[in-house]
């Protein structure tokens, strides 16, 4: 099988990379991070409507370049390299997702707006008492009407201080933990009733505590599709941090190759020392085994749902084990500095850490695996 890329393919990795080098450095990144809104929104523009990226995923009939899951998986790998706080996860992968599925009117407005990097879409699904069970859910989506009205809580929504929508889970129907009655809406982040407690995150991005206070929303905002499909973009997004885990992994991996190197001891750069030569030959397998079953699982992404989700809890459970390696052992080798804020090798170590658990943890999935192929 040839696991080659086009040559499309390669030249927007190629536009992408050279675009993050020249204005996306760690000194650059720090500056965005102590800004009032967490980052600079000329990047976002500039990712839009000079490069053409955000449209890589979308059909041409949208403005968009006519590729899938795969050219996503490449535009994350090169944002894990510089950490980026870009919401591309969550416009993009997650909310462009819906917007396909959903087709239309919806489709229609708001994918260009997302390929002109003029809309930006949080994902609203997580609850407090949730954990990782995506039917867990006490936010209620009441008929009203022609439309609804939306009541409820949702936990640390990445991207919502900076979202034009809310992509949201609520209940329509059923008991809190039943896959029936499941429901996604698509709303205007700012309509009444919407309240935002907005706060970093460990990582360096921004999230929020959202509030549902008897919202009125439309009934077209309604995207058809139930469980099943949330749990499609979940798996599309499980995907695409693995893809950004295998450049935040590589980055780890070179950044300690680069210090011991450098750091003496006894005289000597502690790369000469037999025991971390076998350190960094470890992570090193693991950064490419991070990057084989992110590709891996991303080519598996069209199969019929269970395979799917075996495929995607598989991918995951390794990428988590394999990330958590590789983040450790950087910061052991660099010792106390390595989970500095100064020091880029703590940033990438916490956007890792923050991956491990992100969509399941590596225990969540080998269940999931399990329970899939028993």
């Amino acid at each position: 099988m040839d696991f080659s890329f086009t040559e499309t393919q390669d030249m927007l990795r190629d536009t992408l990379a050279r675009f993050l080098a020249d204005t996306y450095d760690f000194e650059a990144r720090k500056k965005m991070l102590a800004r009032p809104e967490g980052r600079d929104p000329g990047i976002w523009k500039a990712l839009a409507n000079e490069l053409g990226i955000l449209g890589a995923p979308f059909a041409e009939e949208h403005g968009g370049l006519g590729g899938s899951a795969l050219e996503n998986m490449i535009m994350m790998e090169e944002l894990g390299k510089v950490i980026a706080i870009e919401p591309y996860l969550q416009t993009v992968v997650i909310g462009g997702g819906a917007l396909k599925r959903a087709g239309g009117a919806m489709a229609d407005a708001l994918i260009p707006a997302i390929i002109a990097g003029e809309a930006v879409i949080a994902f609203a699904y997580a609850e407090p008492q949730g954990r990782y069970d995506l039917a867990n859910l006490r936010t209620t989506a009441r008929a009203d009407g022609a439309g609804y009205v939306l009541s409820g809580q949702k936990a640390v929504v990445y991207a919502a201080p900076w979202a034009s929508h809310l992509l949201v889970t609520a209940r329509t129907g059923g008991s809190q933990r039943e896959r029936e009655g499941v429901a996604l809406f698509l709303i205007d982040a700012n309509l009444p009733g919407v309240v935002r407690r907005d706060y970093p995150t460990v990582d360096g991005f921004m999230a929020s505590e959202i509030y549902f206070e008897n919202v009125a929303i439309p009934g077209d905002a309604l995207i058809a599709g139930g469980i099943d499909l949330v749990e499609q973009l979940v798996d599309e997004a499980t995907m695409a941090i693995c893809a950004e885990a295998s450049g935040v992994a590589r980055r780890l991996h070179e950044g300690t190759l680069d210090y011991i190197r450098q750091r003496k001891q006894f005289g000597v750069p502690i790369g000469k020392f037999q025991v971390l030569q076998h350190r960094m030959a470890d992570m090193f397998i693991e950064v490419e085994q991070i990057a084989s079953m992110a590709l891996m699982g991303t080519l598996k992404l069209d199969l019929p749902a269970a395979e799917r989700k075996a495929a995607v809890s598989l991918a995951k459970a390794k990428v988590a084990r394999s990330i958590n390696f590789v983040g450790q052992n950087a910061v052991q080798t660099h010792g106390g500095i390595g989970i500095t804020q100064e020091l880029a090798i703590g940033h990438y170590f916490k956007r890792g850490t923050m991956i491990e658990g992100q969509f399941g943890s590596a225990d969540f999935h080998l269940d999931r695996f399990e329970q899939l192929t028993a």
